[in-house]
This record gives C-alpha cells, sequence and structure tokens, in this order.
C-alpha cells in the first residue's frame, strides 16, 4: 500500500475541517435577527437573549453593543431620510447575501408636557425615538427580512387614549400603532407571510423605572425577560398573534398577559 503525500493529507484535512465548521456554524446559530434600539434595556435584553438561544444578532443604536454579532451605529444628529439610507447601506454589509427571520424595534423614549410648554420640542424628541425608528424598521424588513419573518414594533398602552399630560409621546406612540396595521396590510412592501405586530407596554422593569420610581408596585410592571421570550417565540413560529395586533402587556401579581387593543 503506498504513503499518502503530504498534499494529500493536507487536502483531506482541509476537507474535514470545513466540513466540521459548516456542520457546526449550522447547529450554533439558529437563524438571525435585527434589534433597533440594542443598547437600550428592553434591547439589551432581547440581545442577550437571543445570543443565549443561539442566534446571530445585529444591533442598531447609537452606541454598539458588544454582545452582539454585529453593529449597525446610527448618527444622532442626521436626518430622518439619511438616517435611513446609512442603516440601510450598513445592515446590507453586514448581511451580504443573507436574509434575516426578525426585525425587532424596541427603540424609543419618553416625555412629559402638554400644549402650554414646548409642544413641538417634546414632540419632535418623540418622533425622532420612536417614529423614525419604526419606519426605518419597516424597511430594514421590506428589504432583509425572510418571507414569513417577523416584524416587531413599539407601541403603548397609554396612546390608546387621550395623553394631555404627555402629548408628544401620545402622538408618536399613536403612529406607531397606525404604521403596525398598515404594515400589516396588503401591498405594503413586506415580504409575503410577514408577521407585524405592536407590543403595548404600560411599564417595564427597568434598571431606570426602578431608580425614578422606587416607591411603585413592581408586581405591575412587565419583565424585559418576558417580552424577550415573547421576541424568540414569535421568530421560530411559536404562538403568533394574527398580523397587524396591538398587544397590551398587562402586568397584575408579576403575572404579564397579552390582551389585544380593541
Amino acid at each position: 500500500m503506498s504513503k499518502r503525500s503530504s498534499r494529500e493529507k493536507l487536502v483531506e484535512f482541509a476537507g474535514f475541517f470545513e466540513n466540521f465548521l459548516n456542520k457546526n456554524t449550522s447547529q450554533a446559530m439558529a437563524g438571525r435577527v435585527v434589534v433597533y434600539g440594542g443598547r437600550g434595556a428592553l434591547g439589551n435584553a432581547c440581545v442577550q437573549h437571543f445570543k443565549k438561544n443561539n442566534w446571530w444578532v445585529l444591533s442598531i443604536d447609537m452606541v454598539a453593543n458588544e454582545t452582539a454579532d454585529a453593529n449597525v451605529l446610527v448618527e444622532r444628529d442626521a436626518s430622518w431620510v439619511d438616517q435611513e439610507s446609512s442603516v440601510l447601506s450598513q445592515v446590507g454589509s453586514a448581511l451580504s447575501d443573507s436574509k434575516v427571520d426578525a426585525v425587532i424595534c424596541v427603540a424609543g423614549g419618553w416625555a412629559g408636557g402638554n400644549a402650554a410648554k414646548d409642544l413641538a420640542k417634546n414632540s419632535d424628541l418623540m418622533w425622532r425615538q420612536s417614529v423614525w425608528t419604526s419606519a426605518i424598521s419597516a424597511a430594514v424588513g421590506a428589504n432583509y427580512l425572510k418571507p414569513g419573518g417577523l416584524l416587531s414594533l413599539t407601541g403603548a398602552k397609554p396612546a390608546l387614549a387621550a395623553t394631555p399630560g404627555m402629548m408628544g409621546y401620545g402622538m408618536a406612540k399613536a403612529a406607531v400603532h397606525q404604521l403596525t396595521k398598515s404594515l400589516a396590510g396588503k401591498d405594503s412592501g413586506l415580504p409575503d407571510n410577514s408577521l407585524v405586530v405592536a407590543i403595548l407596554p404600560v411599564t417595564l422593569d427597568t434598571p431606570m423605572n426602578r431608580k425614578w420610581m422606587p416607591k411603585a408596585d413592581f408586581s405591575t410592571w412587565t419583565p424585559l425577560e418576558f417580552v424577550a421570550d415573547l421576541f424568540l417565540k414569535w421568530t421560530k413560529g411559536e404562538e403568533r398573534p394574527a398580523s397587524g395586533s396591538l398587544l397590551q402587556l398587562i402586568t397584575q401579581d408579576s403575572v404579564t398577559k397579552l390582551v389585544p387593543a380593541e
């Protein structure tokens, strides 16, 4: 029996190693998701939860999330149009020819105030934090979401009614609710069979909320882990609601229920 040359052995090893990498990479990565607002409290919880469950995660925010596999950075002072253009370009570069299973937008913020003072200022801030990010997430979904994928936006339960003490916030979140309905409609530009939903929290259990409301009843606050796991289930095709749903997150006695808005 003739001895194999060193080159033949090297070629055989290279083939074995490539097959090993492909097999284990496939096993390790359950899929791909984009988290817009990946450095916020909820966004970071989502990044960590998906990573824990072996998903490839791209974070979009003004600051990088070191836990994510890739980051897209948003320029704070850029216009809405320029932010969208930059985000789409960076996401395309990060994904190459790949598509994602979910685009999850949890970016946002809060500002109070009524019509008597700084209405335009507060409304502009809320629009940037909630509406711009939601609309750009929709554009990311239209370009990079797989057919049957998930696009989740973040509305707010208070915006289902009047919000005289936080007008800018209420307007912005109501716009997100409308956008959710429109994206779920026919000819919205999203891939076939996409699921579009909006979560409508009341109060999320974040460190900042606990800092500013230390005497609140925390048993009525929704845990970040619950929301992150909800996104994971929907991304995997489990317990999915109807597309276009506005889902209130109602927490009582530390138990959270999903209540569709009427």
